[in-house]
C-alpha cells in the first residue's frame, strides 16, 4: 500500500481504539502485527509511533470535558470522530481497490473484536467505514458476523462454509465440510461480490495456512491455491472450498475416468504409461513435465486426437475413442498455436464459429451471444478490430489468447483441454488467461491445461497437478502446493514441511525439476549425465504414496449444449468465412486476380509472330506458335490451380482440429473449399483466355479456350488439397508441385510424339495408358481437335475433307498395302522354311486385322476372315477371292474421293458466291484457320503414312480425320491421339465434351481420396514402414561389412597413422 493509505488505516485505527477508555494493550499489539506483516522493519517504528500520536489525541478535550454529563462528552466525541472517519475514508476511497476495502473492513472489525469492546461508537465509525466504501448492508452484517461471533449458530449464512468433525451440517443454510477428527472449526466466508475468501479457525491444535501457524479466532485471507492444515483431520485445498461454494451453481453429472492408460508411437516407442486419473465438473488440472515427458501427447490422448495404445478414456462410462454420439460437442480444444482466421475481424471469428454450434438460435440471438461473450472476457471494445498475423499483429498476444478461448467458451464444453495458454505471454496477460480458466471451471467445467514455468500465482491457482517425467511416467497427482512438500520429504531435504515462502507465501514450481532431475556429482564436483533418481524409480515411488480414489462412472449422458446446423447451413457458414478471408486479404487477391491476365500478356505478347508471305503484318493464320501456347495455357491453368489450393488445407489443419470436436460435416467444409476455388479458377482462366487470345487474334474460340482452362484448372484445385492435406509443410507441398507439373508436359502429346516413346510406355496407334492419368493430354487434345474441327473457316469443309482423306488413305495407302502383302502370302504359303512360313502366318494376320475394320469388313462379303486367312487355310484360291473384294473397295474409295473433293469445291463456290460474305475465302482462312495447328493435328511431317504394330497396320497420316474402330469391346474408350471423336459403349461423342467429361470425373475421383484423405493414410503407413525398416539391427557382421569407413580406419589405425573424414569419404 502507499504512504497515504497506511497514513489514513492508522488514523482509523487510532479512532476506533481511542473510544471508551483509550487503547488497550491487545488492542496495540493487534496494530503493531498488522505493521509488521505489511511493513519493513525500520517502517513499523515509525508507523507505531504515528498510531500512537493519533489515539493520543483529544484526551485534553476529554479532560476538560468531564464536569459535563457523561453521555454528552461521549456524544461530542463520536460526532467529532465520525466526521473525521468520514473525511479518511473518502480520501482513500478512490485509491483502495474494492478487495482492499474488504480487508479493511475485517481489519478493523478484528481490531475491535481483540477485546469484545463493541460499543456503539466504535460500530457507528465501522458502520460509516461501510457506507463509504459502498460495501452493501447484506455483505456488511454477514461479514460482521465472521468476525465477531464465535458461536456458530450466529452464522448461518449461505456464503459460510464450516470444517468440523460433525458427520452432518450443523446449520440449515451454511453449507459444511465434515473433517474427522478436527479439533473445533475451521470457518471459511466467500465474499460473492468480490471473489475472494477468509478464514479462521476457533479449535486449539496447531494448525497451519500454507505452512504458517495459524492462531485461533483471528482472521486470514484465503487466496488462490492456500491449503490449510490441523493436527487432526484432512488438509482443505483451495479448490475444495470453492468447489464447496460454487456446487449449486455448477453441473456435477461429469465424471472422467483414465484406466491404465499406455500409448505408444508408430515406430513402437512408449510415449506414455500407467496413467490413470480420475476427476469430475469444476476442477483446473495442470499438467507438468519436462522437455519430452509427453505433456502434449497425453493432452491429445486425453481429448481424443491421439488413440491409446492401451487402456480407455472414459467421460460418464462412455469411451471416447469409440463413435458414440453421446459424447459429440462436449469436448473443447485449444491449441498451444492461436487457431483464428487472421484476416477476420474479433467479431466474425467468434461470430461463424457460433453459426457452427447453434443451429436454432435466431440471427439476432447469435450476435447477442456473441457480444457478451466477447464482453464477458474484456473484448468486445475491438471487435472490429482484424485479427491479423505474427507478422502484423493488430491484437496483443494476451487478446488472441482469450478470444481461442472464447471461441470455445460460447459453445460451453463441459471439458476443455488447453495447450500451453502463457505461451508467448507477458506475465500479466499469463495470469489473466489462467484466472479466466479458473473461473470457467468454477462454473463447473472440468478443464486440462498443458502448461510450463508457471508463476506462483498461477501454480497456485491449479486444483490439481498430474506431474510427468521423461519417457511418459507420472510421478505426482495432487495438490500443486503440496508437489514441492512431497518431493522434498521423498529426498529429505530440510525444512520440507514447507511449500511456500515463509516471507512471501510465493511457491517455485522450479523447486520440483529442480529435485526430479537432480544429476549425479562426481568425484571433482562436476555434474554428471546421470540422473539421482531415474524417471521408472520415481514411477515406482508414485505407485507407492499415490492411490487414486477413482470417480465412480455417471450413469446421465454427459452435459451438451452443442446443437449444429444441417449440412447445407454449414456449406453456407464455412463459405462465407472463407470467402470474407479472401476477399479481406488484399494481397492474396491481388496476387491472384493479376496473376493470370499478367502470365497471359507476357506469353501472348512475345510469341506473336508475324509471319505473313506477302507482308510484314501479323497474321493468325501463320503465327507457328498457336500449338505451343494451347500448351503452356493448360500448364498455367494447372499451375494457378495448384498453387491457389496448395495451401488451403494445410493452412486450416489447425483450424479444423479445433473444429473436429463440434463434429462438423468434412463435406461441407471440403465443398466450400472447391466452391470457392472453382469461383477463382473460373475467374483467373475468363482473364487469361480474354487477354491472350485477344492479343493473338484467336477469334471464336473463347468459350471452347476457357471451358478446357477452367475444367483443367479445377482438376489441378482438387489435385492441390490433395497435397495439401497430405502434407505438413508449405515447403514440401510447394517443391511437390513442380514434380507434378513436368510430367503433365512430357505426356502432353505436345511435346513428344507419343508413338516415339520408350516401349514400356508406348502404344502405336493408341495414347499411352499412363497418359489418360494427365488433365493436359485430354486439355490439349480437346483445344487443338476443337480448334481445327470446328474455326469458322474450316467448319464449312471439315466433313467433306475428312471423307477425302478417308478416302485417299485408303486408295492410295491402305489398299495397295494390303495387295502387295497378299500377292507375297499368296507366292509363299507353301514355302518349307520356317522363317519364311512364320512371315507369312503374321502377314496373313494383319490381312485379317485390316480387312475386319469396320469400313473393309463389308466388302468381304461374309466371307469367313479368321478361318480363310488362316495358314492352314489360306491358298490361291482365296487370294483370288480377296483381292477381287480389295479391288472392289479400291473402286468405292475412289469415287467417294472424287465426291467429297467435287463437294469441297462445290461449298467454297457457295460461300464466295453468297452476297452477305464478310470476308473472302482467303481472309476467312487467314482469321480462322492456323496453318501450325493443322499440320499437327494431320501429322503431316510424318515420313510414314502408316506403321506396322501388334500386326496391325496403324494409319500415322490425318490422324484428325482418322475415324477409330467400332469394333471394339464397349468400354474400350482408347484412341489414336488427335482422333475426331471417342467410342464408349458402342456410341461416338465429339471429342471436345469427351474429354472434358474425363477431366471431370477425374477430378470427382480425386475428391473422393481428399474426402477419404486416401494420399495421406498410404503416406503414414509408408512412414510407419520406414521407420520399422530404420529400427531393424543388424547382425554385427553385416554392419562391419556395410562399414567401408570403419574398415579404412581399421587399416589406418594398424599403421598408426591419422585420415582426415575427406580422405576417408573419398
Amino acid at each position: 500500500m502507499s504512504e497515504e493509505i497506511l497514513k489514513a488505516l492508522t488514523q482509523l485505527f487510532a479512532i476506533i481504539t481511542k473510544q471508551d477508555g483509550g487503547v488497550t494493550e491487545r488492542e496495540r499489539n493487534f496494530v503493531l502485527q498488522y505493521f509488521q506483516q505489511q511493513l519493513a522493519h525500520d517502517a513499523v517504528k515509525e508507523y507505531i509511533a504515528l498510531y500512537d500520536k493519533f489515539a493520543e489525541e483529544g484526551k485534553e478535550e476529554e479532560a476538560s470535558a468531564e464536569e459535563g454529563a457523561e453521555g454528552k462528552k461521549r456524544k461530542l466525541t463520536s460526532v467529532k470522530d465520525s466526521v473525521k472517519t468520514l473525511g479518511i475514508c473518502k480520501k482513500i476511497n478512490k485509491t483502495l481497490t474494492q478487495k482492499q476495502k474488504f480487508i479493511v473492513l475485517v481489519k478493523l472489525l478484528e481490531l475491535v473484536a481483540i477485546d469484545k469492546n463493541f460499543t456503539p461508537q466504535r460500530m457507528q465509525i465501522i458502520d460509516t467505514v461501510s457506507d463509504v466504501f459502498n460495501i452493501r448492508n447484506e455483505e456488511y452484517k454477514m461479514i460482521e458476523s465472521f468476525v465477531v461471533q464465535e458461536e456458530i449458530s450466529q452464522l448461518d449464512y449461505s456464503d459460510i462454509l464450516i470444517a468440523d468433525s460433525r458427520e452432518t451440517a450443523p446449520l440449515q443454510f451454511a453449507k459444511h465440510i465434515h473433517s474427522e477428527k478436527l479439533d473445533g472449526e475451521i470457518i471459511f466466508l466467500f465474499i460473492k461480490s468480490e471473489d475472494m475468501y477468509f478464514v479462521k479457525y476457533t479449535g486449539h491444535s496447531e494448525t497451519s495456512l500454507n505452512g504458517f501457524t495459524v492462531a485461533p479466532h483471528r482472521i486470514y485471507l484465503y487466496s488462490h491455491g492456500s491449503i490449510i492444515k490441523a493436527s487432526k483431520g484432512a488438509p482443505l485445498y483451495y479448490s475444495d472450498v470453492v468447489n464447496k461454494f460454487m456446487s449449486d451453481a455448477k453441473s456435477n453429472n461429469l465424471s472422467f475416468n483414465v484406466n491404465d492408460l499406455e500409448f505408444r508411437f508408430p515406430n513402437g516407442a512408449i510415449g506414455l504409461r500407467d496413467i490413470n486419473i480420475s476427476e469430475g465438473a469444476g476442477r483446473l488440472i495442470a499438467i507438468m513435465g519436462g522437455s519430452g515427458a509427453g505433456k502434449t501427447t497425453l493432452l491429445n490422448v486425453l481429448a481424443g486426437i491421439e488413440k491409446p495404445s492401451l487402456g480407455e478414456v472414459l467421460i460418464n462410462g462412455i469411451n471416447l475413442h469409440q463413435a458414440d454420439d453421446r459424447i459429440k460437442g462436449i469436448i473443447g480444444y485449444i491449441a498451444q498455436d492461436d487457431i483464428l482466421l487472421e484476416e477476420l475481424t474479433v467479431f466474425q471469428n467468434l461470430y461463424y464459429n457460433a453459426k457452427l454450434c447453434f443451429k436454432d438460435l435466431p440471427e439476432a440471438e447469435i450476435v447477442k451471444k456473441v457480444e457478451h461473450t466477447l464482453a464477458s472476457l474484456g473484448l468486445l471494445h475491438i471487435k472490429d478490430i482484424t485479427v491479423g498475423n505474427v507478422m502484423n499483429k493488430k491484437i496483443s498476444g494476451g487478446q488472441r489468447k482469450r478470444l481461442n478461448i472464447a471461441l470455445e467458451l460460447i459453445r460451453e464444453p463441459a471439458v476443455m483441454f488447453v495447450d500451453e495458454p502463457t505461451s508467448g505471454l507477458s506475465s500479466r496477460d499469463s495470469e489473466n488467461v489462467i484466472d479466466l480458466l479458473k473461473e470457467l471451471s468454477l462454473k463447473g467445467k472440468l478443464i486440462f491445461v498443458v502448461i510450463h514455468q508457471p508463476s506462483s500465482d498461477i501454480y497456485k491457482m491449479f486444483d490439481k497437478l498430474f506431474l510427468l517425467d521423461t519417457g511418459g511416467f507420472p510421478i505426482f497427482y495432487g495438490n500443486p502446493v503440496e508437489a514441492v512438500t512431497y518431493f522434498k520429504t521423498t529426498t529429505n531435504q530440510i525444512d520440507s514441511d514447507r511449500g511456500q515462502c515463509p516471507t512471501c507465501g510465493n511457491v517455485n514450481p522450479e523447486q520440483v525439476f529442480n529435485i526430479v532431475e537432480a544429476l549425479v556429482v562426481d568425484e571433482y564436483g562436476q555434474f554428471t549425465n546421470s540422473r539421482k533418481v531415474t524417471p521408472s524409480q520415481w514411477h515406482e515411488l508414485y505407485a507407492k504414496n499415490f492411490k487414486i480414489e477413482k470417480r465412480e462412472d455417471v450413469a446421465d449422458a454427459p452435459p451438451q449444449s452443442l446443437n449444429i446446423p444441417s449440412k447445407f447451413v454449414q456449406f453456407a457458414v464455412f463459405t462465407i468465412r472463407d470467402f470474407l478471408s479472401k476477399v479481406t486479404n488484399t494481397q492474396y487477391m491481388l496476387i491472384n486476380l493479376l496473376e493470370a491476365p499478367l502470365l497471359a500478356f507476357l506469353l501472348a505478347f512475345i510469341i506473336r509472330f508475324r509471319n505473313a508471305p506477302d507482308s510484314g503484318d501479323y497474321v493468325f493464320r501463320y503465327n507457328d506458335n498457336i500449338p505451343a501456347f494451347i500448351l503452356i495455357s493448360i500448364i498455367v491453368a494447372l499451375f494457378m490451380g495448384l498453387t491457389v489450393s496448395a495451401e488451403e488445407i494445410i493452412r486450416d489443419r489447425k483450424i479444423q482440429r479445433r473444429e473436429k470436436f463440434l463434429n462438423l460435416s468434412r463435406t461441407s467444409y471440403l465443398l466450400s473449399k472447391v466452391t470457392i476455388l472453382f469461383l477463382l479458377s473460373g475467374v483467373q482462366t475468363l482473364t487469361f483466355v480474354l487477354l491472350g487470345n485477344y492479343i493473338l487474334d484467336i477469334e471464336g474460340m473463347t468459350f471452347t479456350y476457357w471451358f478446357v482452362l477452367f475444367t483443367t484448372s479445377c482438376f489441378a484445385n482438387i489435385l492441390g488439397l490433395n497435397i495439401s492435406a497430405t502434407f505438413n509443410s508449405a515447403v514440401t507441398i510447394y517443391i511437390i508441385i513442380p514434380l507434378l507439373l513436368i510430367p503433365q508436359m512430357i505426356l502432353s502429346g505436345a511435346i513428344f510424339n507419343f508413338d516415339k516413346l520408350n516401349d514400356q510406355v508406348s502404344a502405336k496407334g493408341r495414347v499411352p495408358l499412363l497418359a489418360d492419368f494427365t488433365a493436359s493430354r485430354w486439355g490439349f487434345e480437346a483445344i487443338t481437335v476443337q480448334q481445327f474441327k470446328n474455326n469458322t473457316y474450316q467448319d464449312l469443309i471439315f466433313k467433306v475433307e475428312k471423307a477425302e482423306s478417308v478416302a485417299n488413305y485408303y486408295q492410295t495407302y491402305l489398299l495397295p498395302e494390303l495387295i502387295s502383302k497378299l500377292n507375297y502370302c499368296s507366292a509363299n504359303y507353301q514355302a518349307k522354311d520356317a522363317e519364311t512360313r512364320e512371315k507369312v502366318a503374321k502377314e496373313l494376320t494383319i490381312l485379317y486385322n485390316a480387312l475386319h475394320s469396320d469400313k473393309l469388313v463389308k466388302f468381304t462379303k461374309g466371307m469367313d476372315l479368321k478361318h480363310e486367312l488362316s495358314p492352314e487355310k489360306f491358298n490361291t484360291a482365296t487370294a483370288s477371292v480377296l483381292r477381287v473384294y480389295i479391288d472392289e473397295a479400291a473402286v468405292y474409295y475412289t469415287e467417294r474421293y472424287n465426291k467429297a473433293n467435287a463437294k469441297k469445291d462445290e461449298l467454297l463456290s457457295k460461300y464466295e458466291a453468297k452476297p452477305t460474305t464478310k470476308y473472302s475465302l482467303t481472309e476467312l482462312k487467314n482469321k480462322y484457320f492456323n496453318e501450325s495447328l493443322s499440320d499437327l493435328v494431320r501429322n503431316v511431317s510424318t515420313k510414314n503414312k502408316f506403321i506396322e504394330f501388334n500386326n496391325h497396320i496403324v494409319q500415322q497420316v490425318d490422324p484428325v480425320y482418322n475415324e477409330p474402330n467400332m469394333l471394339r469391346l464397349p468400354i474400350d474408350y482408347r484412341t489414336h491421339f488427335f482422333a475426331p471423336e471417342k467410342p464408349f459403349f458402342g456410341k461416338v461423342f465429339d471429342t471436345y465434351y469427351f474429354n472434358i467429361v474425363v477431366v471431370w470425373l477425374m477430378s470427382l475421383f480425386l475428391y473422393f481420396t481428399l474426402y477419404l484423405e486416401s494420399l495421406k493414410k498410404l503416406l503414414d503407413k509408408a512412414g510407419v514402414l520406414v521407420d520399422k525398416l530404420s529400427a531393424i539391427k543388424l547382425p554385427e557382421k553385416w554392419r562391419n561389412k556395410l562399414s567401408f569407413r570403419k574398415k579404412v580406419e581399421e587399416v589406418v589405425e594398424k599403421k598408426g597413422k591419422k585420415i582426415r573424414p575427406a580422405a576417408t569419404n573419398k
